[in-house]
């Protein structure tokens, strides 16, 4: 691989200079003229950048990559065969269990060592914990434990929640996935009841979620199913009363990528509830489970089916993909059968318990039935029906709406009565209570930043039409209303990437303006604009951004042409962000093809898992 090569591949888009940096480092490192191991580093740095865990060789080896130029033959990838004999030849990549800069694995997988590490120290955790059937609980008294917490049948005479809290009661891993409004947090509260009824002493017990509105939102949901339900007055004042963000859970230390909780130093708990789990990336999810004991449950909260994290991997879908489909080991199934009455699938060939038993995803929507428009909207796009979804959009359901996305120069003119009809009641107060509330009425959700239907455009085409209004008076940084979004984590303010402020009058301070926060407390809390981290206005916000969060209406904005961001999972969970109505604005060719689309994220974690 020459330099001219390299340019082009860098020029092409395909490699940033921070790749080609890389490369050029590991080959100096290697002590050699090794066009291979070159090309090899920066594209493992090019693919850890795209979020995935390690680079594929055999998906690129012989592949032509760049076009040739001037007469020049086209840059291709080696073979695979020599490519990765090349490659163990040089003293920087080395074997699974090796310290050297890259790991080359047995499936031709090629990882920075770091990213192999945080991966396979999470399989060896979530393996150690498959081979422990937990027995603390009394099976005749769970039996009717859950009975009497989960009284309620679904449709074809199967509890799902109830299946997912007999898992989580006699596994010390559990994954409860499902879509919006299939009683995840309702189903975690009810387990965390018989958790204090059936165990003694009583498990010291932590929720936990990515980001501070996560969290909130996980605490509210766990106090209000706490209420509502039929158990004893003590049962229900052990039942944890806050959440927090993994970030405080595991204990910040400010400068370094490290948490004062770890393996040498284990949280002191019982059992770990992580809610919004498809958002955690593999890095944070691997040091959770490392500071967890090993007697510890970890009880798995989230949808699978969304955008994967930020960061690279794709923890949660992956631990969901090594369970295969829908069947159970024999043991397994006889102890639910026991307890239950219902009878699963089962693996004819896994007697032993496995990932398969400790993955439960809740089928029934209580907030979105079958004659409700976004939930079939849901399911066609999960599915990948793009003419089905597309139908869906024109078929006059009252909470769907769709139109066809107007041209950049047209665009503040066929929004503005969205917008004002969106924020006007939002500007009317300043009791910042009130203000969060009326803000989770209505937002506008973005596919990307850039560009004329991109988030940072359609911010200033709002604050356009509100100014007009008179509902702002922008006119300097910061004014009344003005929402903002961290992008940044202050670990000292307790400020953290996708925390939600507004912008108000503080009597306390004479009336100068304060932003005002909303902790995962419940607590508001204020600040002076001038301290704030790095941060950006919200009246839109990327779909990314808009994880952990509902809104009783939203307005997805589309572009107007194919991106490669376009993708069944980022319309999914756009859609799903609303709990009353959803409005699509689009180009319905792009539409089809975003939800044909699938994310592909690599890593090597459900093959190591599929073995357990």
């Amino acid at each position: 691989m020459n330099h001219d090569a390299l340019r082009r591949l860098q020029s092409s888009g395909l490699l940033a200079p921070l790749d080609v940096h890389f490369g050029r480092f590991m080959e100096r490192f290697a002590g050699g003229d090794v066009p291979e191991l070159i090309l090899a580093s920066a594209l493992v740095s090019s693919a850890a950048r795209q979020g995935h865990i390690c680079l594929d060789l055999t998906r690129v080896a012989g592949q032509v990559i760049a076009a040739g130029e001037g007469g020049e033959e086209p840059a291709r990838c080696p073979d695979l065969s020599s490519w990765c004999t090349r490659l163990g030849e040089t003293q920087v990549v080395g074997r699974p269990g090796e310290y050297r800069p890259l790991i080359l694995d047995d499936g031709h997988r090629l990882y920075l060592h770091r990213y192999w590490e945080y991966q396979e120290r999470l399989a060896a955790a979530v393996r150690e914990r498959l081979t422990h059937v937990d027995e603390t609980a009394d099976g005749e008294s769970l039996a009717r434990g859950l009975a009497r917490l989960f009284p309620e049948e679904e449709p074809g005479g199967v509890n799902w929640q109830k299946i997912a809290a007999f898992t989580a009661l006699t596994r010390r891993f559990c994954v409860i996935s499902g879509g919006p409004g299939t009683g995840k947090t309702r189903t975690v509260a009810r387990v965390l009841a018989l958790l204090a009824e059936q165990i003694s002493p009583r498990p010291a017990v932590a929720l936990a979620a990515p980001t501070g509105k996560a969290a909130a939102r996980l605490q509210e949901a766990v106090r209000e199913a706490r209420e509502r339900l039929p158990i004893a007055p003590e049962t229900k004042a052990a039942l944890p009363q806050e959440a927090s963000t993994l970030h405080r859970l595991l204990g910040v230390i400010p400068g370094s990528p490290y948490f004062r909780h770890s393996n040498k130093n284990p949280l002191p708990i019982d059992v770990l509830v992580v809610d919004e789990a498809s958002m955690v990336d593999l890095a944070l999810l691997s040091k959770v489970v490392q500071a967890l004991p090993a007697r510890a449950r970890l009880i798995l909260l989230g949808d699978r089916d969304q955008l994967a994290s930020v960061e690279a991997g794709a923890a949660l879908g992956d631990i969901c993909d090594s369970a295969g489909e829908g069947t159970v080991s024999r043991g397994h199934a006889d102890e639910l059968r026991r307890a239950t009455g219902y009878r699963l699938e089962v693996d004819q060939g896994a007697d032993r318990p496995g990932i398969r038993d400790c993955i439960v995803h809740l089928r029934t929507s209580y907030r979105f039935g079958r004659t409700s428009g976004i939930g079939a909207l849901c399911r066609a796009v999960n599915a990948g029906r793009s003419e089905e979804a597309a139908g869906l959009l024109r078929e006059g359901f009252p909470d769907l709406g769709w139109r066809n996305v107007p041209p950049p120069e047209r665009l503040l003119r066929a929004i503005r009565e969205v917008v004002e009809e969106g924020f006007a009641s939002y500007l009317s107060t300043d009791d910042p209570g009130k203000s969060f509330q009326l803000l989770e009425r209505f937002r506008m959700l973005c596919a990307v930043r850039e560009g004329p239907y991109g988030v940072i455009a359609l911010n200033r085409t709002v604050e356009e039409i509100l100014r007009a209004r008179g509902l702002i008076v922008p006119g300097r940084p910061w004014y009344r209303g003005r929402p903002v979004m961290i992008t940044r984590n202050d670990y000292s303010l307790r400020l953290f990437n996708g925390d939600v402020g507004v912008v108000l009058p503080d009597p306390a301070a004479g009336g100068d303006l304060r932003v005002f926060f909303l902790s995962a407390e419940g607590m508001v809390r204020k600040f002076h604009p001038l301290l704030l981290p790095e941060h950006e206005t919200v009246y839109a916000m990327t779909v990314h951004k808009s994880q952990g969060s509902e809104f009783d209406r939203v307005l997805l904005v589309l572009p107007d042409r194919e991106s490669p961001v376009l993708t069944r999972e980022l319309i999914y969970t756009g859609i799903s962000r609303a709990r009353e109505q959803v409005e699509i604005w689009g180009n319905e060719p792009v539409f089809r093809s975003a939800v044909a689309r699938r994310i592909e994220r690599t890593s090597g974690l459900r093959d190591a898992l599929r073995g357990a």
